[in-house]
């Protein structure tokens, strides 16, 4: 099966680099398959990141995420490897991932993942990046 492909990850120049501000994104359609089973799991995937001198262009983005449509792995290592692929394609100042998986023999999965460099502090996008959305209830099974 193929692996997920970073290479496909494009970014663009930061508009506003002289400033912090937060991107979010929510994915609502991700799925990759069980690595024991190779039964299908769904996530919606949330993305918050502040941008350094790179962002994530958004077509490149789906293309990523359907790289995964056939990838055998854990929700552990899906979540990390995605946000380190992200964060290896813009160099961001911040980045938070939270991958909410459906239901799956009646339990919930939720994996979150953050990145930042050394020193880079921003306590008021730190909390908007992880503050609840109205729509944050659980994912449908």
């Amino acid at each position: 099966m193929p692996a997920p492909d970073p290479a496909c990850l494009a970014t663009f120049p930061n508009p506003a680099a002289e400033r912090d501000y937060l991107i979010t994104m929510r994915v609502p359609e991700f799925t990759s398959l069980c690595p024991l089973t190779g039964q299908p799991d769904f996530a919606v995937l949330e993305l918050a990141y502040v941008p350094d001198r790179l962002c994530l262009e958004l077509k490149a983005l789906k293309l990523y995420v359907w790289s995964y449509r056939d990838a055998r792995a854990f929700h552990e290592a899906v979540t990390n490897a995605f946000l380190d692929d992200l964060v290896r394609a813009c160099a961001p100042r911040y980045m938070r991932l939270k991958a909410r998986f459906h239901v799956r023999g009646g339990i919930w999965t939720t994996v979150t993942t953050v990145h930042h460099p050394p020193g880079w502090d921003n306590p008021e996008l730190v909390r908007e990046a992880s503050a609840p959305r109205p729509d944050d209830e659980p994912a449908a099974s």
